[in-house]
């Protein structure tokens, strides 16, 4: 079935003034389709298709195309504020309230989401308490296309400064939100519903740390959750963290930018200590969170065979990572995943990761200078990119720390591996200086005593560092 039939268009010269606002739209077919779905949910004669609780499952064609076709329609601004006027948000209330079809229920919920984008259309659904419970109801639907619409809908309302602290509080409000959230991050298999899910974490997060507060203290009771036969079940006690980490796995291959959004949300997580608490003090120690962040790192994120530009497009989502890594590491040094003799690959990857830095900042400067022949006048050329630049400070933070808990059979290790040799030493120390001189030192120390040839020869590359 085509999903985007062409919306039907006006007849001027059957009916003066038909058209909805600047559109080619008619204003009388639109009323017809409207009204057919009041009667869709509240049919003056039993209908034959009904279910025998007496609505109606499936949708007609004829009515599905219909109604796709105002979905498609909504995205013009005159179509939404006709739809508003009419009072289609009253009417897909009363579908999501009576309506047992999941595509109907998935098409308003739709709709409602185009009619969104539009500052004051949102601020009109968002002030209505009603809609607003209805619609945060729909989190614990069992249909994910509806999932997904209702996700939509919400990422676009928090995206609105006027309208996003009426959706914060209200789902601060709802504890059931938290439940249904947890729910489809750990079982659900559908990435782009997965990725739309927590693109509304992240929002809410970075908007409000109080409900990120209350969402790392929850899961201390059994929760009522989403069931097939709408009827409640009771579901475990959800911890956020496993359920980021499992919405992670599942994105991890299929979608970049779906990682970057659930590594995004643990970095968040590091910004408080009960954060940080949540992830270290998890059953498995934060084992699992370690070992995929250091999968990533290692085996997926800035491989050896990469061309230095691909730092570029991964900066966020490293920076993401090692920020969570760093916090770990800072705060669970006695933990077995961290010991030295298991996290050599890390140092080389770290230390990769500067040494693309270092490619992309000279072609940097290359490019400026052109630039600068080019536009005159600029004084921001030269400035090294600012995400380039939080990716470099994150880098250096933890490869300092790791550096100052290596012993002499780590370094070993690492000279045997080829982590360490002369060319990514001196890489470490060109950017770890004069910042974390005492690092440096401490390494220098150790490194004598594995290869005095080398430590010489970085000695005499960095004279600051002699006795």
């Amino acid at each position: 079935m085509d999903r985007n039939p062409s919306p039907p268009c006006s007849d001027a010269e059957e009916e003066e003034g038909d058209a909805v606002g600047n559109t080619v739209y008619s204003k009388h077919w639109l009323f017809s389709v409207l009204t057919r779905l009041i009667e869709v949910i509240a049919p003056a004669e039993p209908d034959p298709a009904a279910s025998p609780e007496g609505a109606r499952t499936e949708l007609d064609e004829e009515m599905e195309n219909d109604i796709c076709k105002v979905w498609d329609m909504s995205m013009d601004e005159d179509v939404a504020l006709f739809l508003q006027e009419f009072n289609a948000p009253d009417i897909f209330m009363g579908v999501f309230a009576k309506s047992k079809c999941p595509r109907l229920t998935e098409i308003c919920v739709g709709i409602l989401g185009n009619m969104a984008c539009f500052q004051d259309i949102c601020m009109s659904i968002s002030k209505d308490e009603n809609l607003g419970q209805v619609l945060l109801q729909r989190l614990c639907d069992s249909d994910s296309p509806t999932l997904l619409e209702t996700s939509r809908l919400l990422l676009t309302c928090l995206s609105q400064p006027e309208v996003a602290n009426v959706w914060v509080e209200r789902i601060r409000e709802n504890p059931s939100v938290y439940d249904c959230v947890c729910f489809i991050m750990s079982s659900s298999t559908n990435v782009e519903l997965l990725v739309k899910v927590g693109e509304v974490v992240d929002k809410l997060f970075d908007l409000d740390e109080e409900l990120m507060l209350n969402w790392i203290k929850s899961g201390t009771c059994r929760s009522v959750g989403p069931s097939v036969d709408d009827s409640p079940e009771e579901l475990p006690d959800f911890k956020i963290v496993p359920c980021i980490l499992e919405a992670a796995k599942q994105v991890r291959s299929d979608n970049p930018e779906g990682l970057d959004v659930y590594m995004h949300i643990l970095q968040l997580l590091t910004t408080v200590d009960e954060g940080i608490q949540a992830i270290v003090q998890a059953p498995d120690g934060g084992k699992d969170t370690w070992s995929l962040l250091y999968d990533l790192v290692c085996q997926e994120l800035c491989q050896p065979d990469d061309p230095p530009i691909i730092v570029q497009e991964q900066k966020t989502v490293l920076a993401s990572i090692l920020s969570v890594l760093s916090a770990m590491f800072a705060s669970q040094t006695e933990q077995e995943y961290t010991r030295m003799r298991k996290n050599m690959p890390l140092i080389g990857s770290l230390i990769r990761i500067l040494q693309y830095m270092e490619g992309c900042g000279k072609r940097a400067v290359d490019n400026s200078k052109d630039s600068e022949q080019e536009e005159t006048g600029r004084t921001d050329v030269n400035e090294e990119d600012f995400h380039l630049k939080i990716l470099k400070d994150i880098c250096c933070e933890l490869l300092s720390n790791m550096l100052q808990e290596l012993t002499k059979e780590n370094t070993l290790e690492g000279l045997h591996q080829g982590h360490l040799n002369e060319q990514t030493c001196s890489c470490a120390f060109q950017n770890l200086l004069p910042l974390y001189f005492a690092s440096v030192e401490s390494f220098l120390e150790v490194l004598r005593e594995a290869d005095q040839t080398l430590a010489d020869n970085l000695e005499k590359r960095f004279p600051s560092l002699k006795v």
